[in-house]
């Protein structure tokens, strides 16, 4: 373990120019292999394949119809038909045992070989069949309906180039000519390493008290390499121990082209990798000037090429799109993919630190008017969501200290396909939004509770908001519909320590798991609170100082719940809905009302129209405590 006294900052936070400069030139090629043709679609030809045969290898009819000398049939027409004798028949696989001789046609299916004397075929929708043989009513030209050998490609002839990506046509090309295995770029194999003592594998059970948390970086990055046409390899997980990374880094390098790790490589005591990869290779960078993305290291590895990446998710993948992916791509030959940029207007004010080049993570919507706004989905460096509620990134040069609401910005997007949400929601979880998202296309929800909702939605962000319990008057705001929804204490099964209401948390010893200001639960539950405090001639402050967890809070709707079903709280606030479904029993506390709100500039939006419409109509039959 690195000391505190050896604890050391990053040393040049290089541009990001530099930081592109360096990985640029790392090595990772990883030269070529050959695979079987059914085993190459969406490969890179690494060498060019030429045409060692005729394709066709013979004559063919391209139609149904009769094989004939042309010359035979100069004459015909509807009014004055030829009649040739039938010398047999030729179906395609068949090796011709007949001839056309003059005078005679030889009936021929698409695909079969032209029999010898045959220059032409008479389609069959111009033939009639007589007694004295077949009755053509229609003049051919040499060659008409017919496919000669070599016609589609010629022996000899450049069939496919190095570097043609292999898609169901090349393959269907390349089956023609009958190879059946291909040179291609070989994949980059990319050495896949989470690193932290607190990481547990997903699958893995997990001691959230303890700090554990599942590894997420390590199934991300290996999708994002595959994704970049890379071959993960994903290694055991490494705790911050100098020996044992050590022994994996090495191990990692003389297996693979490239060495992605991610956490360990801030300033931090207990971060070592830095310190790995000076001694046993070559460290390039350490340290740049983006945000997210400051803890980047690059070096060498022996043979192989190695780039650290941040340990928070949303970092890891921010750095390695931006910096990792196209190398993985050029080394395994791969095009840059379909990218598309969309212009708008911000929503709000967005400050941003100067000094650093800011990916900004940004959603998409469009106001009543089909507008495009663009607002910041930045909810830290640690949150695994942000890229998913995102649509794309706003780069906010070094320069910038904030974005003003109303300025136009260019959103570069994930996907090409990526599109805004049909309708943006935000506000407070409910098992009844979730059915009614359910039936919408391209739905959007953003859990940030009744009051933050509210906010963003006189800032003009969303297209809905679920406001639950006493909100007080929304200006402008036009209801869409609601229902009433049981609240209370969720407690264990059987309610073991015999919890009736509020004043068993007071009066007693037991614990509970609250929700954070600004949901609507936690807001009836404070008025339940004031009222309480009334009859007591106190403070609510008196009161809570006398719950144990009340200043416990999570921002999850079920959190509260699934701590008393962990064992970790006596009491958790929460719905009567949630606690049928997780098998414990409740205390209810009272009712509380759920608005669904827009705007009038919003209300005649195709999805909001939807969803008014389902609101009535939605099944709640389901849901304990609702009406």
């Amino acid at each position: 373990m690195v000391a505190v006294s050896d604890r050391k900052e990053f040393r040049d936070l290089a541009t990001p120019e530099r930081a592109h400069e360096v990985v640029d030139g790392l090595d990772i090629d990883p030269g070529a292999e050959t695979v079987p043709l059914d085993e190459a679609r969406g490969r890179v030809l690494d060498e060019r394949i030429d045409a060692t045969l005729d394709v066709p290898g013979f004559d063919r009819a391209s139609m149904d119809g009769y094989a004939v000398r042309a010359e035979d049939t100069f004459d015909a027409d509807e009014a004055s038909p030829v009649t040739l004798s039938l010398a047999g028949a030729v179906h395609a696989g068949e090796r011709p045992a007949v001839s056309v001789e003059p005078g005679t046609a030889v009936e021929v299916s698409t695909g079969a070989v032209m029999p010898d004397g045959a220059d032409a075929v008479v389609i069959v929708e111009r033939t009639t069949t007589t007694d004295e043989g077949v009755e053509i009513r229609t003049a051919v030209t040499p060659g008409q309906n017919v496919m000669l050998s070599g016609a589609d490609i010629a022996a000899g002839t450049r069939a496919l180039g190095p570097g043609t990506r292999l898609t169901p046509r090349e393959i269907g090309l390349l089956s023609a000519l009958g190879v059946d295995e291909v040179p291609v770029r070989a994949k980059p194999t990319v050495g896949i390493l989470s690193t932290g003592d607190e990481l547990v594998r997903p699958g893995e059970p997990i001691q959230s008290q303890a700090g554990q948390i599942y590894d997420v970086n390590s199934n991300t990055i290996a999708a994002a390499v595959a994704e970049a046409g890379g071959a993960p390899e994903l290694y055991p997980h490494v705790s911050d121990d100098y020996e044992a990374m050590e022994r994996l880094l090495r191990r990692a390098a003389t297996e693979c082209d490239l060495v992605l790790s991610s956490g360990s490589t801030s300033a931090s005591a207990v971060d070592v990798i830095y310190s790995v990869v000076e001694a046993q290779g070559t460290l390039l960078l350490h340290g740049t000037a983006i945000k997210p993305g400051k803890p980047m290291l690059v070096g060498e590895l022996g043979d192989a090429a190695y780039v650290g990446l941040p340990g928070y998710p949303v970092s890891a993948l921010t750095i390695f799109r931006t910096f990792v992916a196209p190398q993985i791509r050029d080394a395994a030959g791969l095009p840059e993919p379909a990218t598309a940029t969309v212009t708008g207007e911000m929503a709000v004010r967005e400050r941003s630190e100067e000094g650093r080049r800011r990916l900004l993570a940004a959603g998409l919507v469009e106001n009543g008017d089909g507008d495009l706004l663009v607002y910041p989905v930045d909810k830290g460096s640690g949150a695994t969501t942000s890229l998913v509620d995102a649509d794309g990134t706003v780069t906010v040069p070094a320069d910038t200290a904030f974005l003003d609401a109303g300025e136009t910005v260019t959103v570069e997007l994930f996907s090409p396909d990526v599109r805004p949400p049909s309708v943006l929601c935000a506000g407070d979880s409910d098992p009844v939004v979730s059915q009614l998202l359910d039936g919408l296309d391209n739905p959007r929800f953003l859990p940030v509770g009744t009051h933050e909702a509210l906010r963003r939605l006189r800032a003009g962000i969303p297209d809905v908001v679920v406001a639950a319990g006493p909100t007080g008057e929304s200006a402008d705001a036009v209801e869409l519909g609601g229902w009433t929804r049981e609240w209370g204490l969720v407690v264990p099964a059987g309610n073991p320590d015999g919890i009736e209401g509020v004043p068993s948390l007071i009066d007693g010893d037991g614990s509970m798991v609250n929700l954070a200001t600004g949901f609507g639960l936690r807001t009836s539950f404070d008025a339940h609170l004031d009222a309480l405090a009334d009859e007591r001639e106190v403070t609510r402050s008196e009161l809570t100082a006398d719950i144990s967890g009340y200043d416990l809070t999570t921002s999850g709707n079920e959190s509260p719940a699934r701590a008393v079903a962990a064992g970790d709280a006596d009491a958790g606030l929460g719905l009567r809905a949630t606690a049928t479904a997780l098998e414990l029993d409740f205390v209810s506390l009272g009712r509380q009302r759920v608005r669904v709100l827009t705007t009038p500039d919003r209300r005649d939006k195709p999805a909001v129209e939807r969803l008014a419409g389902a609101i009535d109509a939605v099944d709640r039959s389901e849901f304990a405590g609702f009406d």
